[in-house]
């Protein structure tokens, strides 16, 4: 048996709690995974408390992004082996002390990488870098990023520092020390943005990217962004005539691509809190307050058992 995060109604954290289930058996090209951190994204707030935003089935899991040890695997299963440290995103069901998923979600874990920071790095990272991806940028360019202190935010803003972008980034001013300490030229939040961004970027900017909501996309469009270089994953795209751009397939690649940016300390995912598995509703409780640094995660130290592989058929 293990402990399992479900709600079975709508609402806010309180409808949250943990449940002992059976451990499942993994099937053909899937992985059990022990859970050692996952991460909180702003989306699975908003699956558990807006009905008709996701299809949703009750009793709910919940949680798309972990990182843990394989445990078992199941036939057929190709890369993995039975104690290898991985990180990945699943569809849904993170926030479970053991998992089974298909083995194609998960990539190997860097030794050097901390169990928080691979918990909280797949769906995050990987959206900041197939978000940053969607625009034809180039060294020298300027973009503009809201809630660039955010979970997505710091890493986009980092990613495109890294390529040789300019990047003017929104953040609440407790966050600006460590925007501008990463290559990000911080501005306040609000009504003074769109002068703020004249006075730094006279020239304008080639792309904006929206992790905050309408407010901040109206301030894009009102500095003279063209709406085909605006991206949002943070609110409907269509009264804006915007695109949503979030994250595509998992992509292994990528994900040892971002793990091997975060070791070499290129990019920082700075975990703003940590709670133990069955604290998970003061998790979600700190991650709407809202200006985070980085990524909200809960922890999981269930012994691993290890099993060996099934034998093929």
């Amino acid at each position: 048996m293990s402990r399992v995060v479900r709600f079975d109604r709508f609402g806010g954290p309180d409808v949250l709690r943990v449940v002992d289930e059976p451990d499942a058996e993994p099937g053909e090209g899937e992985v059990r995974i022990a859970l050692r951190a996952a991460g909180l994204n702003p989306a699975d707030a908003k699956r558990r408390s807006a009905p008709g935003a996701y299809d949703v089935s009750f009793p709910s899991g919940i949680g798309r992004e972990l990182a843990g040890v394989v445990e078992a695997t199941g036939p057929r299963v190709q890369r993995l082996v039975a104690g290898d440290q991985v990180f990945g995103s699943v569809p849904d069901g993170a926030f479970a002390e053991r998992l089974v998923q298909s083995e194609t979600f998960f990539a190997r874990k860097p030794e050097d990488m901390s169990w928080e920071v691979a918990g909280g790095l797949a769906l995050a990272g990987q959206t900041a870098w197939d978000a940053l991806g969607s625009q034809n940028l180039h060294a020298g360019d300027t973009i503009l990023v809201s809630a660039a202190a955010g979970g997505v935010g710091v890493v986009l803003g980092q990613l495109a520092v890294h390529r040789g972008i300019r990047v003017i980034g929104s953040a609440s001013r407790g966050n600006h020390a460590w925007l501008a300490s990463r290559g990000v030229e911080p501005v306040e939040y609000g009504d003074g943005f769109v002068a703020a961004v004249r006075e730094r970027a006279p020239d304008g900017a080639t792309a904006a990217f929206d992790l905050h909501g309408p407010e901040a996309i109206r301030q894009f469009l009102e500095l003279g962004i063209a709406p085909e270089r605006i991206n949002t994953n943070a609110t409907d795209p269509g009264p804006f005539g915007i695109r949503r751009v979030g994250r595509g397939p998992t992509d292994l690649d990528t994900l040892g691509a971002l793990a091997a940016l975060v070791v070499s300390g290129r990019i920082e995912l700075p975990i703003a809190a940590s709670y133990p598995f069955e604290r998970v509703r003061e998790a979600f409780e700190r991650l709407e307050t809202g200006h985070l640094r980085g990524k909200v995660v809960i922890t999981g130290d269930a012994p691993v058992s290890v099993a060996l592989a099934t034998p093929e058929p």
